[in-house]
């Protein structure tokens, strides 16, 4: 369960192995879209798999997402401990 206290941080920021709340998009409406159409909304919770310089790979539900790190950076998450 995600601590209270603690601070929001992007995706790109989380390591590999992490499981994090999706809590909200730092983006325009249109980008913010098409993030929420791959199945990222506030409440889900993902886990990171693979992180590279560019990329970053998550299990979100069933499914496994690349993103960039640009659309990585637009995802507001909460850490699990």
């Amino acid at each position: 369960m995600p601590k209270d206290s603690q601070q929001l941080t992007t995706l790109s920021n989380m390591p590999v192995g992490q499981k994090a709340l999706i809590a909200a998009f730092a983006v325009d409406t249109d980008q913010g879209e098409h993030i929420q159409k791959m199945g990222f909304v506030p409440g889900e919770i993902l886990e990171v798999v693979r992180a590279q310089a560019d990329r970053i790979e998550v299990k979100i539900g069933q499914y496994f997402v690349s993103l960039n790190k640009t659309e990585a950076d637009c995802i507001k998450v909460k850490p699990f401990l």
